[in-house]
């Protein structure tokens, strides 16, 4: 079997940027959280999520609290703690998850059965819901944990209670007449037994995946025969009786994924979804899977992504909208979507070997998933606009998700522990490790061991990516090893420049990747220069939402004004088209990130109190000089409340 993902007890990344970023998570967010999961957060929105356990295994009394799904926040939380234990080893911390875990296994039925909310509160209603309940959601979100935990560690008790699930779930689920010939509400179960499959080279979890993926939107409908048989009750009424059973779209069972055409519904649910369905197509060799994905990451990548690697542009079911419809100031761009879309571009890298995904990838990784976190790690977002005016936020119910200041937590938490668990897996994206090439998607700092056939190759990246445009790559093999390095050229760098010992290498690219193939030895020295002058983002013109404007970016990174450097109305300030533009170090906050100036220009009114809504033939308004200054998009919202706005007038 093919594992394409470099062990994480093999790389360490020592990475000035996103190296700090794994130790605040090691450090802060997953104390913070384990916190917040205990209800030990002041003034926020409580979990109750380890007592639901604590009462399912019966150890107390007591009532089940929270969403449906809330047994996967936990999960989480767990498989971020695995990957942050391969870093650096922490006794306590390793004590603590092996007592959760134990816990979890005291919850589990005796037929395998796993979730706190119907063993708690409805257990006569099990696998009665799949439209809506989320116990193959949860149940998913529980199989990585158990498979990152014994990766991590070794340890097979989680995995041993995943696989008894999952034996529980195969048992249930299927062709036969006795069986269920359901599917997920929720897609999550897919990916997470692809990943089992892989540990325990079980071959049932794979077909199980299959089924999952080939009964999805066939007819006569299950959504719809399992409703009339709980006797038309619904989970949830946010739109109307059984609105989620009714908009089958919005869970991508409308047709079978093999009619799909684009890329439609709930936005996590769709990249979870082609997530597993793209890590079996490469598994099983399934052509016709891999053509649906590639289809559908076709139609989202090209149609339906904003720059800031956000995806679902509408509130109304967290979901995509039609092709080119990007509205900023309403969009939803959930941080678990970004997440997703991550996981889904990992796959087809596995699968294509393409930098076109590694592209997608870094784009979510360095801006919506950096930008769903605060830099003290204890306040989040949910939602991820592009364009935020406070004032307008509280009487204009179009608003209602969005946030003009990250949260210390959530009723809905399902973001929080998801980014925590990436950002500590962070080795699986930087490299895809394949048998003819390792190719390095992400310029990330790090210290790598990887097996080539029977040898170990040992390289360093060195750099401080994205700030500065050198990135150094040193072969530290203590004996040759012959294999190629496939160097991503992102897509925002025009001029490259790749020298092997001080010599420029030929320019041998591949969808993307430039191949370097020889045999390496100690003190090779690759140096890749990445030019990352700022540039300016121009939208497709059938994005009504960004006509006229213009966005900044400088490497992977997107930029954006914020009321605190510009002042208010950003919506009257102006870019002139031959603006020129500084770079220069930011301070306190923004110590060690660069930071963007250009001169541009404020339209006022020039009589503000007596001035009406509009006026005849002549501009009411006077224009004045004024330096306009950009910060990362992800810093955004670090200072307080103010209006903030990526897309820029162009004059």
């Amino acid at each position: 079997m093919s594992v394409m993902e470099v062990d994480l007890h093999k790389i360490k990344i020592n990475d000035p940027f996103l190296g700090q970023y794994q130790r605040l998570v090691r450090e802060v967010v997953i104390p913070y959280q384990w916190d917040a999961l205990n209800d030990r957060i002041p003034e926020a929105d409580p979990s109750h999520a380890i007592e639901n356990f604590r009462i399912a295994a019966g150890l107390q009394s007591g009532e089940f609290y929270g969403m449906v799904f809330q047994d996967s926040d936990v999960a989480k939380w767990l498989e971020a703690v695995a990957w942050s234990l391969c870093q650096q080893p922490d006794a306590e911390l390793e004590k603590t998850a092996d007592e959760v875990i134990e816990l979890i296994a005291a919850a589990q039925c005796n037929d395998g059965y796993l979730n706190t909310y119907f063993t708690v509160k409805a257990p006569g209603e099990r696998w009665t819901n799949l439209a809506e309940c989320h116990e193959l959601y949860c149940a998913g979100h529980m199989i990585e944990a158990g498979v990152a935990f014994f990766q991590a560690t070794g340890k097979r008790r989680l995995l041993e209670v995943v696989c008894k699930l999952a034996d529980h779930i195969d048992s249930i689920f299927g062709p036969n007449d006795t069986q269920l010939h359901g599917y997920p509400g929720h897609p999550e179960i897919e990916l997470a037994l692809m990943r089992l499959h892989e540990v325990t080279e079980e071959l049932r979890y794979r077909e199980l995946v299959n089924y999952f993926i080939e009964q999805r939107g066939t007819h006569p409908h299950f959504y719809d025969s399992e409703y009339e048989k709980r006797g038309k009750t619904s989970y949830w009424t946010t739109y109307g009786p059984a609105w989620m059973i009714k908009d089958k779209a919005y869970s991508q069972a409308h047709q079978p994924i093999a009619e799909q055409q684009t890329a439609v519904g709930h936005a996590v649910r769709f990249v979870y979804l082609m997530a597993g369905v793209a890590h079996l197509a490469r598994l099983s060799h399934d052509e016709a899977k891999r053509q649906d994905c590639l289809r559908l990451w076709h139609n989202m990548a090209q149609r339906q992504l904003y720059i800031t690697g956000g995806i679902g542009s509408q509130s109304s079911g967290e979901a995509f909208s039609s092709d080119y419809d990007l509205p900023n100031d309403s969009v939803y761009a959930e941080s678990c979507a970004s997440i997703g879309l991550m996981m889904f571009a990992r796959r087809m890298l596995e699968m294509e070997a393409d930098s076109q995904y590694a592209d997608v990838m870094e784009r979510a990784l360095y801006n919506t998933v950096l930008g769903g976190m605060s830099l003290d790690g204890k306040h989040f977002f949910y939602v991820n606009p592009l364009e935020v005016h406070p004032k307008t936020l509280g009487f204009n119910h179009i608003y209602d998700h969005i946030k003009p200041i990250r949260q210390r937590w959530f009723g809905c938490a399902c973001c929080p522990p998801n980014i925590a668990r990436v950002l500590t897996s962070l080795g699986h994206y930087i490299y895809t490790p394949r048998e003819d090439a390792l190719y390095i998607n992400l310029y990330v700092g790090n210290n790598l061991e990887v097996q080539v056939g029977e040898q170990t190759l040992q390289l360093c990246i060195s750099g401080n990516f994205p700030w500065q445009e050198k990135v150094t790559i040193t072969i530290d093999s203590a004996f040759p090893v012959k294999h190629t390095l496939a160097l991503r050229i992102p897509d925002w760098c025009d001029t490259p420049h790749v020298t092997f010992n001080g010599v420029e290498v030929e320019r041998r690219v591949l969808k993307g990747y430039l191949h370097i193939n020889r045999i390496w030895q100690e003190g090779d020295i690759v140096t890749l220069t990445l030019p990352m002058p700022v540039r300016r983002i121009y939208g497709n013109s059938l994005v009504r939402q960004v006509a006229g404007k213009v966005a900044i970016q400088r490497g992977p990174l997107v930029y954006c004004l914020e009321q605190a450097d510009n002042g208010e109305e950003l919506h009257n300030l102006w870019l002139p088209q031959n603006a020129s533009f500084r770079i220069f170090e930011g301070k306190g906050l923004f110590s060690q990130k660069i930071l963007i100036q250009a001169d541009g220009n404020k339209r006022s009114s020039s009589t503000p109190t007596k001035q009406a809504l509009w006026s005849y033939d002549s501009s009411p308004s006077i224009r004045q000089p004024q330096t306009l200054i950009f910060v990362p998009w992800f810093c955004w919202a670090n200072r307080g409340e103010g209006e903030m706005r990526v897309w820029v007038n162009e004059e």
